[in-house]
């Protein structure tokens, strides 16, 4: 007989772990013990050497759906221990190192018993198990029991009890575990406070009330697992209209539901990785192409439409929904839908009877942070909703929606939160023995990071910390991470620039806590990131980072943001970079794209051939209505119009020349990617020189600079011929990555470089980054991206831990 202590760590309490080891431990006729601990499961057994090493592999071959093992550390004992059987033990607290599981979509088995009649769990609409359910957003505190967690409140009837203690039952130690008789509870209010009555429609229950009130037009708040959504029938222009003139949300896209996969094949094509996706236990949003026939919105069929709706409103919706249309105000000028499944039972049990989608868009006005409790939702989403569908379970850890989308077969994290987050991301070699790190973030798209035991805790998406209230939920959830996993930082690392708020309050708790402060370039953390989810070791060559965004603070005090860097986790060198041009007004040019392009006008010296050969054109016409001479000074005494190599702003300044979003934007990036969407695939795949715009190589203080003046005269030319919009988009894309393939070129046999990384925001475009990609691998180019963390500034905190840890312990 031998016996063995085997330590489990990973993604391993609260996923039916304990209930394997038991299972696999009687099958195989071991003597024991199992139980969890602050480092993770921690297993005695004693058997046979032959028992025992069986038992390890079933183990690791049989692990459950929701569970990870990162490391398993067999260790042999002297003595046996004095068990008589194998059992479950109760869980030890001691120092946390252990891994919190993201919340997981309804499994297929809660999915059948919440419409099974015969169930005791038919129709709840918080039905789950430990394959499925709440963990990240209803946790306290480690241990993963339930009394850390808001499930505390509900004490388990006996029914819920003994599943809860069946070692052989599917619910054991699921702790969010309840039923009609002692869990969580849900309800229908109206947002003006009036009585709600079963006469007022035909209804099963209140969660099912509302899908008949989504068929009748109206938006309902609806609090889910991670916070509140807003929702509407996807298919009423009228009630999509509403929605956003009442959410302050004029053009962004919504996001969408629908009941099943065959719902969303109606509008949008789906490959099999893209379904992989939309049926995984993440449930993200992701982003489908449209059918072309979606994109037609015919008077006819909409009127049929709303004649059937008025017949049968609250009957069962068996219509074929092809005579359905996505309302044009859902995604305004996209190619793309971004659509999710329903991924806990409330939402399955409210989309029952809906063969049409609804819109599900967070639950807050526009860049503030998601409702999370009742009476903050009733006093800030009352006037956009028209009725709530409100539940007494807290929500402890607010959790957007993740978004994501599927590129060549490789899926990419745009928005890393629900389903994702705080699942570790394992370091690159030569990590192992990283201190503990807190890493800050950026000011948009926020995410902080915590480093330690050679793994990366990156937090769920946060949002823009220029909003107060974002920025106190970002204090909060910083407490509550630094609180749930014990750490204490031996390091903080924050991006350069002076005013960001991560970065002020990164200070703050510097100084407060003695500790040492690290100040990381922007596009340097955005290379470190995508190197360090790729794999490629500390101590290894450097690759040549090409780093495309709105704009990042630079070494020398600019704004920079179309960048080509040779770096490695230590340091960078600068190699190139895009002209600056001024961005006039400071922010305000992110959201007024004519101000780019007046500015590129300038910086190429055209605007007085402007004047006198393209005055017919509309944008010069539109900026010649422009207090010109007030902005030349503000170029000309650098009064709040710095210089950026922006490519982010040169997508801006070209959308706005071919009359795309030129007077306005309400968030950024909408010029670049109506621009995008307008691109005429069949101009992408000739490949005449001629549909390629000039841009200038130029090389002085030991750096390359890509100038785009050439191309603004030959654009110019363009649309003074009338070349449609979607030519001139398509050609501006290909000239674009032709440069950047060129530029890549040379560098790379300059330089003896063997890897390329893409990163940054504007990367998010599709074309660019297909056109780059295919090119540079034709060239025989390793090219590495993104795909677990976002390309954008989510990313960013990754790359700032990972940096400072390099230096930390290189003692660079």
């Amino acid at each position: 007989m031998a016996s063995e202590e085997i330590r489990v760590k990973g993604t391993v309490q609260g996923v039916g772990f304990r209930p394997t080891v038991y299972r696999l431990a009687k099958a195989c006729g071991l003597r024991g013990n199992v139980c969890n601990d602050g480092q993770g499961v921690l297993i005695r057994a004693s058997g046979s050497e032959e028992t025992l090493a069986e038992f390890v592999t079933r183990l690791q071959q049989e692990c459950p759906p929701l569970a990870r093992i990162q490391e398993l550390i067999r260790t042999r004992c002297i003595e046996e221990f004095n068990f008589d059987d194998f059992v479950i033990s109760q869980s030890v607290s001691n120092k946390i190192k252990t891994e919190i599981t993201p919340d997981a979509a309804t499994c297929p088995q809660c999915q059948k018993e919440i419409f099974d009649p015969f169930s005791r769990f038919y129709r709840y609409p918080f039905t789950n198990c430990t394959h499925c359910g709440p963990r990240l957003s209803i946790i306290r505190a480690i241990p993963y029991d339930r009394c850390n967690t808001s499930m505390s409140a509900f004490v388990m009837c006996p029914e819920c009890a003994k599943e809860y203690n069946d070692v052989e039952n599917r619910r054991f130690h699921a702790q969010p575990t309840a039923c009609h008789t002692c869990g969580p509870t849900a309800w229908l209010e109206r947002a003006d406070g009036k009585p709600v009555t079963a006469s007022m429609f035909s209804m099963m229950d209140d969660v099912d009330a509302v899908c008949t009130l989504l068929q009748k037009g109206e938006i309902v708040a609806i609090k889910g697992i991670g916070g509140f959504h807003l929702a509407c029938d996807a298919t009423n222009e009228t009630a999509v209209q509403k929605l956003r003139q009442r959410k302050r949300r004029y053009d962004k896209p919504f996001g969408l539901m629908a009941r099943d996969l065959a719902v969303i094949e109606e509008f949008c094509i789906v490959s099999g990785k893209e379904k992989e996706l939309l049926v995984s236990a993440a449930a993200p949003v992701v982003l489908l192409r449209r059918k072309e026939e979606t994109n037609r919105q015919v008077h006819e069929g909409k009127e049929k439409r709303r004649v059937l709706e008025d017949f049968s409103v609250s009957s069962v919706d068996n219509k074929n929904t092809q005579q359905y249309c996505i309302a044009e105000s859902v995604a305004p000028g996209q190619n793309s839908l971004g659509f999710m499944l329903p991924y806990t039972p409330l939402h399955h049990l409210i989309l029952r009877r809906m063969n049409r989608p609804i819109v599900l868009t967070s639950g807050n006005i526009s860049d503030e942070p998601q409702c999370i409790n009742n009476d903050e939702a009733r006093e800030k989403l009352g006037k956009i909703a028209d009725y709530f569908i409100l539940h007494n379970r807290d929500i402890i850890n607010r959790v957007d929606d993740s978004v994501a989308r599927v590129v060549g077969e490789k899926i990419q994290i745009l928005r890393r939160a629900r389903g994702y987050a705080p699942a570790p991301i394992n370091l690159p070699a030569g990590f192992d023995k990283v201190p503990p790190i807190l890493a800050m973030g950026s000011e948009l798209k926020n995410t902080f990071c915590l480093l330690r035991d050679g793994e990366a805790i990156l937090s769920q998406h946060l949002g823009e910390l220029e909003n107060a209230a974002a920025f106190n939920a970002y204090q909060d959830t910083l407490n509550l991470y630094l609180n749930l996993f014990e750490h204490k930082p031996e390091a903080i690392a924050i991006d350069k620039h002076p005013e960001y708020l991560s970065s002020k309050l990164g200070k703050e708790l510097a100084s407060a806590n003695q500790i040492p402060l690290h100040q990381i370039q922007h596009h340097h953390a955005h290379i470190a990131a995508c190197m360090a989810e790729n794999g490629i070791p500390l101590n290894t060559s450097p690759v040549l980072g090409i780093a495309f965004d709105g704009l990042g603070y630079g070494e020398d005090g600019t704004l920079w943001g179309g960048e080509f860097l040779l770096a490695d986790y230590h340091k960078f060198q600068r190699l190139a970079t895009f002209k600056p041009v001024a961005m006039i007004g400071g922010e305000q040019a992110i959201y007024q794209p004519w101000r780019n392009t007046y500015a590129h006008l300038i910086s190429a010296n055209l605007w007085d051939k402007c004047q006198q050969q393209y005055t017919d054109l509309e944008i010069i016409k539109f900026l010649q209505k422009k207090p010109l001479n007030l902005l030349n000074q503000l170029i000309e005494k650098g009064i709040n119009s710095p210089p950026a190599s922006s490519v982010g702003r040169l997508f801006d300044a070209v959308a706005a020349a071919i009359g795309i979003c030129t007077e306005e934007c309400s968030y950024e990036g909408q010029a670049a990617i109506a621009l995008e969407n307008l691109v005429d695939v069949n101009i992408l795949n000739n490949n005449e020189e001629k549909l390629i715009y000039p841009l200038n190589f130029n090389f002085s203080d030991n750096i390359y600079c890509i100038d785009s003046a050439p191309m603004w005269s030959a654009l110019l030319s363009d649309l003074q011929q009338q070349i449609p919009q979607s030519i001139i988009a398509a050609k501006f894309h290909k000239s674009l990555a032709h440069a950047v393939v060129n530029m890549v070129k040379l560098l790379c046999q300059e330089y003896q470089i063997s890897q390329v990384v893409l990163t940054g925001g504007v990367f998010q475009n599709t074309i660019l980054f297909q056109l780059v990609t295919q090119q540079l691998q034709e060239l025989k180019i390793n090219v590495l991206t993104h795909s677990l963390v976002p390309t954008n500034d989510g990313g960013l905190s990754l790359g700032q831990a990972i940096i400072t840890a390099a230096k930390l312990i290189t003692n660079y």
